[in-house]
């Protein structure tokens, strides 16, 4: 006669009794296995450290190469130490230097707006030299004078008359060209330049 089989029996079948785990205790009162801990902690520690090794290796690497390219500073670069500027609190005097320390920097720079700012200076230069006196050499051989005064001489003494410069005959269907005056003297301030005078032409009204 066939016995029906139990199911139902899981570790009764194999002979082993379930582990019975006393819980009045309400904690776990067994040691912490600390093997597997102390392994996975110097694994990691190796790992940081040998990571650390590689990436200054690699730094140093790539800056010798960097310097060797670049070669030593020269006109054309400037090593400057921005730790002193510190965390470039908002105050003129910081600003001014910051400034100072990108103005040493040779042209050409790069632009910071659409280069408006660069023709109005360029304009404020020539204005000086055409208004005011100024050497022209190192030597102080020949000076430059303004702009209105060099027209009043002209206007006294006249131009140097040019020698009359031999032409070819037209040819059959040729014509002479004709020279027209320019409308302009070929210079005119531009609006950002007639924006900034507008601009100080108000502050000083209202500061009257």
């Amino acid at each position: 006669m066939l016995k029906p089989e139990n199911h139902g029996a899981g570790p009764e079948k194999n002979g082993h009794e379930p582990e019975k785990v006393d819980i009045s205790a309400g904690f776990e009162q067994s040691d912490v296995k600390i093997a597997g801990i102390l392994v996975f902690i110097t694994a990691l520690s190796i790992f940081v450290v040998v990571t650390a090794v590689l990436c200054y290796g690699i730094g140093k690497v790539i800056n010798a190469r960097m310097n060797r390219e670049d070669g030593p500073n020269s006109k054309w670069t400037k090593t400057v130490d921005i730790r002193q500027l510190g965390n470039l609190p908002n105050n003129p005097a910081m600003q001014n230097k910051v400034a100072e320390l990108t103005q040493q920097f040779p042209t050409p720079r790069v632009q910071v707006d659409d280069g408006n700012q660069d023709v109005a200076d360029l304009h404020a230069r020539e204005d000086i030299l055409l208004d005011h006196y100024s050497w022209v050499d190192p030597g102080h051989s020949k000076v430059r004078i303004p702009i209105e005064r060099a027209m009043e001489l002209i206007a006294q003494r006249g131009l140097p008359v040019a020698p009359a410069v031999q032409t070819t005959p037209l040819m059959t269907g040729e014509s002479a060209p004709v020279i027209q005056t320019p409308l302009t003297s070929g210079f005119a301030r531009t609006a950002f330049e007639q924006e900034e005078a507008q601009a100080q032409a108000h502050e000083q009204e209202a500061g009257k």
